[in-house]
């Protein structure tokens, strides 16, 4: 147990790399913008690759147990997950277009301490901005993440369709989003000073 829980810390840092940063939160998202969020958070070269990797991590641990270890079972894995994300990212855009809801992440304004902008990672996971740039609990957000993996334990195999099972996935959805904030707010300073850029 302990080992797969490492092995889920390091995936959800793995996560970041599907977050798309809000360009300014002080500008309400459009629609247009809102479906490029959730097209991209699903099917965008970060999202695709981290299910890749997650699913490939999970074929060679053979979890669930029903997939086998196969490029079969690999490829059940990337459906699933596929499958899960985008109707988690599309239920949280269309929820959140009724309440005003800004999926993406704002990073913290410049000269913001270390410590300031990591809880704002962590906060952002949970809080959102609505159209009038005010920061409020993320419903759409949460109603998303907690109901399609709810929902999904209709169609996941019979080791991982239980209650408890749709909980940690739902504890690992905002997990991950923290991953992917910290990863928002942190990814541009570590490339401009290691890459140069």
């Amino acid at each position: 147990m302990i080992r797969e829980v490492r092995c889920l810390l390091f995936l959800t840092a793995i996560c970041a790399f599907g977050q798309t940063p809000a360009p300014n939160a002080a500008q309400p998202i459009s629609g247009a913008e809102r479906a490029r969020w959730a097209l991209n958070s699903s099917f965008g070269w970060q999202s695709l690759g981290v299910g890749a990797f997650n699913s490939g991590f999970w074929t060679v641990f053979n979890s669930p147990k029903e997939y086998h270890g196969t490029w079969e079972g690999f490829g059940k894995r990337m459906g699933m997950r596929t499958v899960t994300v985008t109707a988690t990212n599309t239920t949280e855009a269309l929820l959140g277009a009724v309440w005003g809801e800004d999926p993406r992440y704002s990073p913290a304004p410049r000269g913001a301490t270390f410590g300031s902008r990591v809880k704002r990672s962590i906060a952002m996971s949970v809080v959102a901005y609505d159209r009038n740039g005010n920061l409020r609990p993320a419903y759409a957000r949460q109603i998303a993440n907690v109901g399609i993996n709810f929902a999904s334990n209709q169609y996941r195999a019979g080791s991982v369709n239980q209650r408890n099972d749709a909980l940690l996935r739902s504890v690992w959805g905002v997990t991950g989003r923290m991953a992917g904030n910290a990863f928002a707010e942190f990814w541009p300073d570590i490339r401009r000073r290691v890459f140069k850029k």
